[in-house]
């Protein structure tokens, strides 16, 4: 059987009406056959039924026209009366007739046939003994007749033995029809019952069917919709020209193509309608091999799997091409390719790749290291400029934490605040670290990151540069000294500018403790002595000395070189001092010195003495300032409050000549001045000194004459720059 008959019968013997149908037209057959087996069976039972009838018939009518030919036969050897004799005549042909006929009728049965042939003789010798004794009835004796009377028993009893047997035959052939009957009708009841059940079997298929049926239509008509709807879909999409669409055969040849293929192989219709367009013809020699393999692969599996490659245009140029294709369907040569320009994506994937070059020789020229961490802060990714000498082995800190790499500084709270800006996922912006280098020496490192988020908003981690800064940590230190050299000559000078002063402030206290002793003693002298009065003068010794001490130490803390150190300060308290330092120039100067200083401020983080330096050269140079004036009022107030940020501030206000406002932006530059034996860096050296300290400064116009200069400092330590790294000069 074909390929397509096994389909074919498979398919109609699926409907389950089908089998339904066949078992019915089976039954119908097997019913058929069957009826028509009981029908012949029925007839020859019925024949031998009749003919069992025949001959217990012709035997009745033989036993009868025995018994009649008995009954003449006595008669006449009885009485000799003549009219016996004709009805003898007759019944002996009687006889002989339905003997012959008995012996037509069980010729088929050997054992009756053999019977009737018996009596057919014992009949034959009776009549001959018969006749003969008719021919001799006068000279018989009436014993002689009865003998022969008696001789016709036997004749009976082989008619009565025929008779029975067939009687037997007649009852079994009865059963044998009632059998029949009774099977007739268990095979009726039987078909019919299967022919109901598989009537109504058919009947429900014949529905399931009609359904199966109306739901094929359905779906064949949805199909059929479908495929109209995706070929429209299919057509929309080759006309739409957004990809390339072909349709060539396995030669090479172009049968079809839509614009956008056409378009990017520089081809027009007429070139395709003339059969000049060939995939051998479009391919370069180099990517030829690779055609012929991939052609290899369509014919084996029958689809293409999408690569890249280039065509060759119509102008000679070059294009770059994303194809993949299919074949039609099996046992065709022809099939569909689908082309994608790449040009836009190669020249994007080119400004990228230059972009990533310029980026990173932008790295190597501006930082020392570019990094990345993911979410969990760990390195994903470290690029090191070629010029960094020391930099770490390859992949050495990949997946490590930045604290988790050996470090020196800086301190622990320092690490925690950073930490923190790392969890909020905000900006960070030269956070300093030291490790040690391979030679042993500390080496300085900048870092600054930025959060990176995915398209969700999902924090994703880091990426950021370094600077190694160990030559600018170098050279800031090497500055910094030389910047406190610098201001400790600045306070020298000016304490020099006070030495009037100085020894006012020394000898009053002096001067006390000798009056005070020489009181003493004159107590002591006293009979009896005040030693009360003793004791009352040796503590205002010991506070003179104390008095004059403080004044000392004050001098030699500004004169002296000592290392900064913040410590929490009173700043009227610092002011208080600084005034008295300066109240025999100010007196001198003929300046009238007034305070105007705030309550209830919260003790600042400053360096004492660098703070102390800022305001003695703003009261120097006031008091400077207005010396040098004619007449007029000489006045100086110095104020403190509180400014808009919850800060502090100072203020210093002169009735002087006041500032010239052509240069009023030049005030806090190093080296300008206006005085004629000034250096110009006093102002630059106070500017640089708040602003380290987390403040502000400027100048301006005092009203109604003069000048105001004015700092700002903040109540709390400014966190983003650590105490051991203020820069008190970095503005000179």
């Amino acid at each position: 059987m074909s390929a397509f008959a096994r389909s074919h019968f498979s398919r109609w013997f699926a409907r389950p009406l089908i089998p339904v149908i066949a078992a019915l037209l089976t039954l119908s057959a097997v019913t058929g056959f069957l009826g028509l087996q009981n029908w012949r069976d029925r007839e020859a039972v019925n024949l031998s039924l009749e003919h069992a009838g025949q001959v217990i018939d012709t035997l009745d009518r033989l036993r009868t026209i025995i018994v009649d030919l008995e009954a003449e036969r006595h008669g006449y050897l009885l009485t000799l009366d003549p009219s016996y004799l004709k009805a003898y005549g007759v019944s002996d042909e009687s006889v002989r007739r339905e003997t012959e006929a008995l012996q037509a009728l069980v010729a088929s049965d050997p054992l009756q046939s053999f019977r009737a042939g018996h009596l057919a003789l014992i009949i034959s010798e009776k009549l001959r003994e018969i006749d003969d004794l008719v021919k001799t009835a006068a000279r018989v004796s009436g014993q002689a007749a009865q003998a022969m009377i008696r001789g016709m028993d036997d004749i009976r009893l082989q008619i009565d033995l025929l008779q029975d047997v067939e009687r037997f035959q007649l009852v079994g052939w009865e059963k044998r029809a009632g059998e029949l009957e009774r099977r007739r009708t268990r095979l009726t009841l039987a078909a019919g019952f299967i022919g109901a059940v598989l009537v109504g079997t058919a009947m429900a298929l014949a529905r399931l069917e009609a359904k199966r049926r109306r739901k094929a239509t359905e779906e064949n008509v949805q199909l059929h919709s479908d495929l109209v709807e995706r070929d429209r879909k299919i057509r929309r999409l080759v006309d739409s020209n957004i990809i390339g669409v072909m349709i060539w055969n396995l030669e090479g040849r172009i049968l079809e193509a839509n614009d956008a293929f056409l378009r990017i192989v520089g081809y027009d219709r007429e070139d395709l309608a003339v059969g000049r367009l060939h995939r051998t013809m479009l391919t370069p020699p180099e990517w030829r091999d690779l055609d012929a393999r991939n052609i290899a692969e369509l014919e084996l599996i029958g689809t293409l799997a999408p690569f890249e490659k280039e065509y060759l245009r119509k102008d000679g140029s070059r294009v770059s091409v994303l194809i993949g294709g299919a074949m039609f369907e099996e046992g065709t040569n022809q099939g569909v390719g689908f082309v994608l320009d790449l040009t836009e994506r190669k020249r994007a994937e080119e400004a990228l790749r230059q972009s990533e070059e310029r980026f990173r020789t932008l790295v190597q020229f501006s930082f020392d290291v570019y990094w990345e961490t993911d979410a969990q802060h760990r390195f994903t990714r470290q690029e090191f400029a070629e010029s960094l000498a020391d930099a770490p082995a390859a992949d050495s800190e990949i997946g490590k934490t930045r604290w988790e790499v050996p470090y020196l500084e800086p301190d622990a709270e320092a690490w925690r605040k950073h930490r923190e800006t790392l969890d909020a996922h905000l900006s960070f912006r030269d956070f300093e670290l030291a490790r040690r280098g391979r030679d042993g020496s500390k080496r300085y490192v900048s870092v600054s990151g930025l959060p990176v988020f995915d398209k969700t908003g999902r924090f994703v981690g880091y990426r950021g540069v370094g600077r190694h800064i160990t030559e600018r940590k170098r050279a800031e230190e090497a500055l910094r000294s030389a910047q406190a050299d610098l201001a400790h000559a600045n306070r020298v000078t000016t304490m020099g500018q006070l030495a009037a002063s100085i020894a006012h402030e020394v000898s009053q206290p002096i001067t006390a403790t000798v009056t005070n002793a020489e009181a003493g003693l004159s107590w002591l002298a006293a009979q009896p002595p005040n030693l009360e009065q003793v004791r009352q003068m040796f503590d205002c010794i010991v506070s003179d000395g104390l008095r004059a001490g403080d004044v000392i130490g004050r001098i030699r803390a500004q004169v002296k070189k000592a290392p900064q150190q913040r410590v929490a300060l009173e700043i009227n308290a610092a002011v208080l001092e600084v005034i008295a330092l300066t109240r025999v120039e100010a007196a001198k100067n003929g300046v009238l010195v007034r305070t105007q200083l705030a309550e209830g401020f919260p003790p600042i983080q400053a360096d004492r003495v660098q703070l102390q330096q800022v305001i003695l050269n703003l009261i120097i140079n006031a008091v400077e300032a207005m010396g040098g004036m004619g007449d007029g009022v000489r006045e100086l107030l110095i104020s403190t409050g509180r400014n808009a940020s919850n800060g502090v501030f100072v203020s210093v206000r002169d009735s002087g000549p006041g500032l010239d406002p052509k240069t009023m932006d030049r005030l806090f530059d190093p080296f300008f001045t206006t005085k004629s034996k000034g250096m110009g860096m006093g102002l630059a050296i106070c500017h640089s000194i708040i602003e380290a300290h987390g403040g502000r400064m400027w100048a301006g116009a005092n009203e109604p004459r003069g000048a105001i200069f004015q700092f700002t400092l903040p109540v709390e330590p400014d966190e983003t720059v650590p105490s051991g790294h203020v820069d008190p000069m970095s503005a000179v």
